[in-house]
């Protein structure tokens, strides 16, 4: 079982930072993938972007490339998303999760095939 804490959201004006964190707890491995998911209201949750637990390949979805940058810390089992250049349109719920492989060319978009969710942390940027 592996546990998922989020923290680090809050309020920002348009064009702030913010850095977002996930606490890994459990069992994990060197196949684990980690990702952010964000969902607004009345929308369905989003892909924001993805980092393999081991080596150095992320994912990111278009409107956040240049942008946000996910990392990780596995020595304090710890994954970021540093978010820069704020819009108001980033206002959502982020979701840390993971999955516990994906193949080489998949891509790990799709929220369905993720193992494990944390509850949740709530960014909110104003115009």
């Amino acid at each position: 079982q592996v546990q998922l804490v989020e923290s680090g959201g809050g309020w920002v004006q348009a064009g702030g930072s913010l850095r977002l964190s996930c606490a890994v707890s459990g069992r994990t491995s060197a196949t684990y993938v980690m990702g952010w998911f964000r969902q607004a209201p009345g929308k369905t949750r989003e892909f924001v972007a993805a980092i393999r637990w081991s080596g150095s390949i992320t994912y990111y979805t278009d409107s956040v490339k240049g942008r946000f940058t996910i990392s990780r810390d596995n020595a304090k089992n710890t994954v970021f998303l540093q978010m820069n250049s704020l819009k108001p349109e980033d206002t959502a719920v982020y979701y840390c999760a993971a999955r516990r492989g994906l193949m080489m060319g998949r891509s790990p978009s799709a929220y369905g095939e993720y193992d494990y969710w944390g509850q949740g942390t709530q960014v909110t940027v104003s115009s």
